[in-house]
């Protein structure tokens, strides 16, 4: 199933972007470093970077390292 994800840019000081992955079941919170060109935010290629953490999410939720928070392991 394809991980979709949102987040907004930084802003302030922040480095990062706080982005909420999801494959329609399992949503998964984290915060991914931005990119930033000469101090500028890069909405590019911090989009690109975003896109390839997203590969490793759908990857983890495939073998279920990342699931449900709402299931207890026993």
């Amino acid at each position: 199933m394809t991980v979709t994800y949102t987040y907004n840019a930084p802003e302030g000081e922040n480095k990062s972007v706080d982005v909420t992955f999801t494959d329609g079941t399992i949503t998964h919170p984290r915060a991914v470093n931005a990119v930033f060109a000469e101090g500028v935010y890069d909405a590019e290629a911090t989009e690109t970077r975003v896109s390839e953490v997203a590969m490793g999410v759908a990857h983890k939720i495939a073998v279920g390292v990342i699931t449900d928070h709402a299931e207890v392991p026993e």
